[in-house]
């Protein structure tokens, strides 16, 4: 399993792209403006997207993506979520005042795309690839996902503050190679992390005191314009050295 990081910021500007992961060449964890750089080629082998939440920086592209390969495709694009995130598309985005339906479109029963709900702690096995739902806590309904290959797992928390559902889970997996953990806001920001439910440097050294397993840890989400200084502040930890920033065009094996 191969997993390239297409956005991974928490906002745009410049370079910065919203939060997006392709997993091998037919699998998104997210949909945020990242997908943009993809090829047609490259969109039209997408067969199913993975949603943390609702949040616009999240799913931007998801729209125009569908869009872009609707004449390429034969089977419809399966999009998965929990089933808030799926109400918010077809209630606000997916509703033919924002975009079009796609879920009836060219056809009720030929669509281009569908819905397929997702639950906490149950897995989607795909091709030998498994991906599973993990706790979340966020402004709106949410989850993290854990993916595995069988020889190696990654865990990308998606935006959360501290949730200790999370790492009760988290610290059961025996082959975790890689943790993705948001921090959107630095210290001086910690009334507006915990209003919103992001976390700052501070809250993800709490969190990452929970941390039972050895894994190696990227934060992403970082707010465009204070990524440098969350992370100098996440770097100047002694206790937790080894701590890097998550970057675009990355790539993981599992």
């Amino acid at each position: 399993m191969q997993v390239k990081v297409l956005g991974c910021s928490g906002g745009i500007g410049g370079n910065l792209r919203t939060t997006s992961l392709l997993v091998d060449d037919d699998i998104l964890i997210d949909a945020g403006t990242g997908v943009g750089d993809l090829s047609i080629e490259q969109m039209a082998k997408i067969d199913h997207v993975f949603l943390t939440h609702s949040h616009l920086d999240h799913i931007a592209c998801l729209p125009l993506m569908l869009d872009t390969v609707a004449g390429l495709r034969e089977a419809p694009v399966t999009i998965h979520g929990l089933p808030e995130t799926l109400h918010a598309l077809k209630t606000h985005i997916f509703n033919w005042i924002i975009w079009p339906d796609f879920s009836a479109v060219p056809s009720e029963t030929s669509p281009l795309l569908r819905y397929a709900e997702v639950a906490q702690g149950k897995a989607v096995s795909l091709s030998g690839r498994s991906i599973t739902p993990l706790p979340a806590n966020h402004t709106v309904a949410a989850v993290g996902y854990w993916l595995d290959s069988g020889a190696g797992s990654m865990v990308f928390t998606g935006d959360t503050t501290t949730c200790d559902a999370l790492w009760e889970q988290v610290n059961q997996i025996e082959n975790l190679k890689y943790l993705l953990i948001e921090t959107a806001f630095g210290n001086d920001e910690l009334a507006l992390a915990v209003t919103s439910k992001h976390l700052c440097p501070s809250l993800l050294f709490d969190e990452l005191g929970k941390l039972k397993k050895s894994a190696h840890v990227y934060i992403t989400h970082l707010k465009p314009g204070e990524g440098a200084e969350i992370m100098y502040h996440i770097e100047q930890s002694s206790q937790h050295a080894g701590l890097r920033g998550l970057q675009n065009m990355q790539v993981f094996e599992l």
